[in-house]
């Protein structure tokens, strides 16, 4: 970081440095000419002026073709110094002798004085007029080099670790925690670069390439690294942005020489990090997307022109598979596609773990505890709540890491800051205890929804309030009750402003957000509806849906507004059959502003 910050202050230190020594130049030339600026005269219209007795003296400089004329005062007027550089002009003489022969005979006759200057001797400010008539084609050479220097033809963006590169890989398998299935894939991999000749004598190929795709931060970019630590390989990892230029044919130049550098490092692994940005498929546009083809072709060549004895494997990543090109996904270039998906709850486990190794914890600490209240978090997010408990146990003056500081990272970094100190009206106090409430008073109905894990109406991020549940268990698979119980949940917040303060509020916006977009899913996505059928509507353009006709898009709409009304109309039944509870969880939040699932469990 700091090398990048001296480069770019070296960088401009050079461009202040040029454009200084070029208006110095400038004016050096002007301070020479003693700041004249001389009216430009046609010699048409010189020779007509001289002709009709308008000019008073011409001065000539030997080996110039440009010659200076002095008009003549008007009448009644005297000429002096002072006025006299007013009245000159300047004009470019075709022929000097021609020019000589005609004005001769003026001068004979003392009409005009013409005056005979020594050319200049001095030699700067003949380079310096040189180079001022050449100055627009320096500047623009001086712009050009710039671009290209930014578009980075002046040196390599790939970062090479490992073989005669001074950085070292240090990731391995054992720094990798909650992927056991992936890395036993990519063992045999690593055991190819270590000993191809084995491989090769059984005629057995390897992978030419390996595609890692999933959600961002569950460790793509990671396992990449410990393959090539693993092996002791050099490994070349570039961006898929970085190919991307202003000019055209320079990403698939990149290409070319990314490739030829790692066939002669060869055993080698190239990673290519984001490459749904060069690799996504092929379009008939122009401009733009033209140069993104060409990328994406050449990336094509290259990875089906390796030979034989040259062991390149090429690891990419994404987070966006389904906008790659069918041609890159094909046998023989990325042959293996492996899912890094987000970890189970023992993966969860050994990730926290793994990221407790350097920091203090006290010994109410329990992983196997936040693992299963973490359902659904990648390992990037998992490292981060470690590193905001550690943030917040700091702040507090712990001497270690608590459970209470774990459970404020968690809520930290999935409902928001918790704003204390914000100012709230009784009135917006009482809706918001009531919103929350009706969350939780529904849901402990609801045979398929999770308990109850805290209830609180301090402000959090955006949110006002907030009820939070356990996620105790990884779901794979979501039965239609448990959908449809869960849009009752959602609407429980709306229902009790309604119910109980016969008012409705902005608050439920996002409930409602939530709401429909289950109910969408579940009529174009998961065919879960019986009148319309198992279809699904998921297209990748809206001009598609003219298929299925007028008649199934309305009955989308109308069904999607049923199973919203029929979730708000049971959420308002079960309320109402409890009033006396969701009165008492709504009373004790507006007096302790938190509820804890012990506490919430107590109301039943």
């Amino acid at each position: 970081m700091k090398e990048n910050k001296e480069n770019k202050k070296s960088k401009m230190i050079y461009v202040i440095s040029v454009l200084l020594v070029l208006l110095a130049m400038v004016g050096m030339l002007y301070l020479g000419k003693n700041n004249q600026e001389k009216k430009e005269l046609a010699y048409t219209e010189l020779i007509k002026n001289i002709n009709d007795g308008q000019i008073e003296k011409i001065k000539m400089t030997t080996g110039s073709a440009s010659i200076t004329v002095t008009y003549k005062t008007l009448d009644g007027q005297e000429g002096t110094e002072e006025n006299e550089k007013d009245r000159q002009k300047k004009v470019i003489v075709p022929s000097i002798q021609a020019f000589i022969e005609l004005v001769q005979t003026k001068v004979d006759e003392g009409k005009l004085e013409v005056e005979l200057i020594q050319e200049s001797t001095n030699q700067f400010l003949k380079i310096a007029e040189t180079l001022f008539s050449l100055l627009p084609t320096i500047l623009l050479i001086a712009l050009m080099l710039m671009i290209f220097k930014m578009q980075g033809l002046g040196g390599d963006k790939d970062k090479v670790y490992g073989g005669e590169s001074n950085k070292k890989t240090d990731v391995r398998f054992k720094d990798i925690a909650g992927l056991d299935e992936e890395k036993g894939e990519l063992i045999e991999i690593v055991d190819f670069l270590k000993k191809p000749q084995a491989y090769l004598d059984m005629g057995a190929k390897i992978p030419r390439g390996i595609l890692l795709y999933g959600k961002p931060g569950t460790g793509k970019t990671l396992i990449a690294k410990a393959i090539a630590g693993e092996a002791g390989v050099p490994f070349i990892s570039m961006s898929g942005s970085e190919f991307i230029e202003m000019f055209a044919g320079l990403g698939a130049s990149r290409v070319r020489k990314l490739f030829d550098k790692a066939k002669k490092m060869s055993p080698a692994i190239i990673f290519i990090d984001e490459i749904d940005a060069i690799g996504a498929r092929r379009t008939s546009s122009s401009g733009a997307e033209t140069e993104n083809n060409q990328t994406l072709n050449q990336l094509l060549v290259e990875m089906d022109g390796f030979e034989t004895e040259e062991t390149v494997i090429v690891l990419a990543a994404t987070n966006r598979p389904e906008m790659l090109d069918k041609a890159l996904l094909r046998p023989g270039r990325f042959d293996r596609q492996i899912t890094i998906p987000t970890p189970d709850l023992n993966g969860r486990e050994a990730i926290l773990k793994l990221h407790s190794k350097n920091k203090k914890f006290a010994d109410d600490v329990d992983f196997h505890s936040i693992a299963g209240d973490t359902a659904g978090f990648t390992g990037a997010e998992l490292a981060n709540i470690l590193n905001e408990a550690a943030i917040i146990a700091t702040r507090e003056n712990h001497n270690a890491i608590t459970n209470d500081d774990v459970e404020n990272a968690v809520k930290k970094v999935t409902v928001g800051l918790e704003k204390t100190n914000r100012v709230i009206s009784d009135k917006d106090k009482k809706l918001t205890a009531y919103h929350e409430a009706g969350h939780a008073v529904v849901s402990k109905f609801l045979e398929t929804q999770t308990d109850v894990k805290e209830v609180s109406i301090i402000p959090r991020g955006a949110a006002g309030g907030y009820t939070m549940y356990k996620t105790n268990e990884d779901k794979f698979y979501i039965s239609k009750t448990e959908l449809l119980e869960k849009m009752v949940s959602l609407m429980g917040g709306r229902a009790a402003e309604k119910i109980a303060l016969n008012e409705i509020s902005t608050g439920a916006s996002n409930d409602i957000e939530v709401a429909t977009g289950i109910a969408k899913d579940m009529l174009t996505i998961y065919g879960m509806d019986d009148k319309l059928g198992p279809i699904s509507l998921k297209v990748d353009d809206p001009y598609e849906l003219q298929i299925f006709g007028e008649k199934v898009i309305d009955e989308v709409g109308n069904q999607i507004q049923i199973l919203i009304e029929n979730a708000y109309v049971t959420a308002q039944r079960i309320l109402r059959d409890n009033m006396d509870i969701l009165d008492k969880v709504a009373n004790v939040l507006l007096e302790k502003e938190k509820i804890s699932s012990e506490e919430f469990e107590s109301f039943f």
